[in-house]
């Protein structure tokens, strides 16, 4: 797309989707031209000490284990922060190479402002997930390119902590690609809310029943509850139980709302030096068993059918969690673009 000029009255902006058409408009208020590589706005030094500080950084390795940028994948992943400045950038080294030369390298700026339409900057200035076909780019050097892109957000205020974006050909602008990262960026989401709930100290508090007189969370035969973990936008994790009618909602501690987040994730089970290295971040058996001792005694009255069994620790029933659309997608193999 050029700028004409910067003639906003271009007819060729109404040959295109609203979405691109209005964020060519946003584009030509910004950019003289439309070529050109975006400039580097950090050093190496400079990017090294701003990622490291930045709290995606502690999210990389889900990032990298759903998405698989691995060497060969035909793709590139690249997260950048709120202003759209890339921090990683990631995957196939052909395609690293080629998209290198256009500017997409960790350090540039890819806002609209910036570089004028593309999924990153888009989806950025839109809030919202974003795919951006070939042409559609308000760049002549990123119209060989597409890419499906999504916001994130601080799991508790939900303002933007920066973008996920997918980038290579055809393929990395289909659906499909966009419902794996749409769910990748929840479940980065989620990742930083049990981060945080890792920090913080707490118990669980007396269970509440809204709408129902106090009651076991115990099923018929034959009627198993239904059970969904809260984490997102809230302080405490809650422990939703549906069953006969009847709810019970209670709340946990950030420790106790960890474990069930990493067993809802791996159903198959996990032994007690995994799930120790999980959520401790180290091998911690002996902290985490006595912790384990303490779950079961708050599941037992209100949830006895998701008192984890042991070796493996593993979830008897199905406990469903707000990264619940990635795990379902992972279980199906959905986990290439």
């Amino acid at each position: 797309m050029s700028s004409s000029g910067g003639n906003t009255g271009d007819p060729r902006l109404h040959d295109v989707r609203p979405l691109v058409r209005n964020s060519w408009r946003r584009s030509l208020l910004h950019l003289v031209g439309a070529e050109g590589a975006p400039p580097l706005e950090l050093t190496e030094e400079e990017l090294e000490a701003y990622r490291s500080a930045h709290p995606l950084a502690e999210v990389m390795e889900m990032v990298r284990s759903l998405l698989t940028p691995d060497p060969d994948s035909g793709v590139v992943v690249a997260v950048g922060d709120a202003a759209g400045r890339l921090l990683w950038v990631e995957g196939d080294r052909h395609v690293r190479a080629l998209t290198g030369d256009m500017g997409f390298v960790a350090g540039a700026n890819w806002s609209e402002q910036s570089v004028g339409t593309s999924a990153p900057g888009t989806a950025l200035a839109l809030d919202r997930s974003v795919q951006i076909h070939g042409a559609e780019h308000f760049n002549r050097l990123v119209q060989p390119w597409s890419c499906t892109a999504a916001p994130l957000h601080d799991p508790e205020t939900r303002r933007l902590v920066g973008v996920i974006d997918v980038t290579g050909g055809v393929d990395a602008a289909t659906p499909q690609a966009q419902l794996l990262v749409d769910a990748t960026a929840r479940a980065i989401e989620s990742e930083l809310l049990v981060a945080r709930l890792r920090a913080r100290a707490g118990s669980p508090t007396t269970v509440a029943r809204p709408h129902t007189p106090a009651r076991r969370a115990s099923s018929r035969a034959g009627a198993a509850p239904r059970s969904v973990l809260r984490v997102l936008g809230r302080d405490r994790a809650l422990l939703e139980v549906s069953s006969d009618g009847h709810e019970t909602v209670t709340a946990l501690s950030a420790r106790h709302a960890e474990i069930l987040v990493m067993l809802a994730v791996h159903r198959q089970g996990l032994s007690a030096e995994r799930l120790g290295e999980l959520v401790y971040g180290e091998d911690a058996e002996g902290t985490l068993r006595p912790e384990m001792v303490r779950l079961r005694k708050v599941l037992e009255p209100v949830a006895p059918h998701l008192v984890p069994t042991s070796r493996p620790y593993r979830l008897p029933t199905e406990l469903e969690t707000d990264a619940h659309q990635v795990v379902s997608l992972l279980d199906r193999g959905a986990h290439r673009v």
